[in-house]
């Protein structure tokens, strides 16, 4: 990603500036890449089987201070996607002394829930998304961050030195960015440029095709085909996007973050509703299958690394932290996993062909016209009840 790519890219982050509401935020985004169910032995993860949903571990008791580094455990809060490397967790205990236990969760609400609720104490590193962070820097739970023991922000392209969720990254650490779009299968339907294609070509799809889970980004979706913002509080406008959903309902098979996947590779649905880091890897496992981003715009979304306020090990948590944004680490893990990086070092060292896809590192003119999901305030209960509409009977 070039310095002027960055700086044309920086849109799709100040538009969550212009929209912040400072009461409440979005419903949340994301998806459910569960783990194989593989154990790293004495190290990590009592719940890492496919498609079991969120299996975090009960709580355990936490210690009252941080613990000597090269000692204790640390246990930590994630997507599944980003605790999946093995041979990375055995190298870092190999090098630190520290036990890593891996708790993962579904969705930024499920794990602001349990840290709420006092079930999450025991984590001493979280990877919210971009708003969560916002969320959780308003209820006060995060702790500043020394950028003495932390890689350099001036690594970071321009428009995440100073995101609008965090501004000055005083509590979060910006660690994989990436896109919202379509999956679909064009030996059977041909090119996709645009979600009005899911619209035009409705009878084709009827109960072959999946949009997400989420409220935000499916009436998202439906918004920026329309031509306005993903995160409009005007109440026509979201009317307007459920009555465009409504539309399309006969086509919908479900509604679904990570189930889709298998049946998209197999051909029993037509196209998906996905996260690039889904669509990606899909594509690799069937060659008629292709992710792209919509040319009248798709949701741009950021995961980050913190450290909670609650934090019983944050020695280990700086270590950890240090370690997986390491360019050598990150760029192995980001290699492996088709994620896109904010950091220009990890870029560098990744793959040619990662580098060069565009379907992971967009291009200016795809990422003008993307947008972050911003807060929308007490509007989410307009959202909110739309949705309920869409997916009820």
């Amino acid at each position: 990603m070039s310095r002027t790519r960055s700086r044309n890219s920086q849109s799709w982050l100040r538009s969550a500036q212009r929209s912040a509401h400072p009461s409440r935020l979005s419903n949340g985004r994301r998806r459910f890449l569960q783990l194989s169910g593989a154990t790293l032995a004495g190290t990590l993860l009592s719940n890492c089987a496919r498609n079991m949903g969120n299996t975090a571990s009960s709580p355990t008791s936490p210690t009252t201070q941080s613990t000597p580094a090269g000692r204790g455990t640390l246990h930590i809060y994630a997507w599944s996607t980003y605790v999946d490397n093995q041979d990375i967790l055995k190298e870092f205990e190999s090098k630190t002394g520290i036990r890593v236990i891996a708790d993962v969760y579904d969705s930024n609400e499920t794990m602001l829930a349990k840290m709420q609720a006092g079930g999450g104490s025991q984590y001493s590193v979280i990877y919210p998304s971009d708003y969560m962070v916002e969320q959780m820097i308003e209820l006060g739970m995060l702790s500043e961050l020394d950028y003495s023991r932390l890689p350099s922000l001036s690594d970071l392209y321009p428009q995440w030195q100073s995101p609008p969720y965090d501004p000055g990254n005083k509590h979060s650490y910006p660690f994989v960015w990436g896109t919202t779009g379509i999956v679909y299968n064009r030996e059977a339907l041909g090119e996709l440029t645009d979600w009005e294609f899911l619209w035009e070509n409705k009878n084709k799809l009827s109960g072959r095709l999946t949009l997400l889970n989420d409220v935000r980004e499916v009436m998202g979706m439906a918004l920026k085909s329309l031509g306005y913002s993903n995160s409009t509080k005007n109440p026509q406008e979201i009317e307007a996007a459920y009555k465009k959903l409504a539309e399309l309902k006969p086509a919908i098979s479900s509604f679904s973050t990570d189930g889709w996947r298998d049946q998209m590779v197999v051909g029993d649905l037509l196209a998906s509703h996905a996260y690039s880091v889904d669509g990606i890897d899909v594509e690799t496992a069937n060659p008629d299958l292709k992710y792209v981003i919509p040319k009248s715009g798709a949701t741009v979304w950021t995961d980050t690394m913190v450290i909670p306020k609650t934090a019983p090990n944050v020695d280990a948590a700086y270590q950890w932290m240090d370690y997986m944004l390491a360019p050598a680490t990150a760029s192995r893990t980001f290699g492996k996993l088709k994620l896109a990086t904010p950091n220009q070092k990890t870029k560098a060292l990744l793959p040619t062909e990662l580098k060069n896809n565009p379907a992971l590192f967009p291009p200016d003119e795809v990422l003008e016209k993307c947008e972050v999901l911003a807060n929308v305030g007490s509007a989410i209960d307009i959202y909110d009840r739309f949705w309920t509409q869409l997916t009820s009977g």
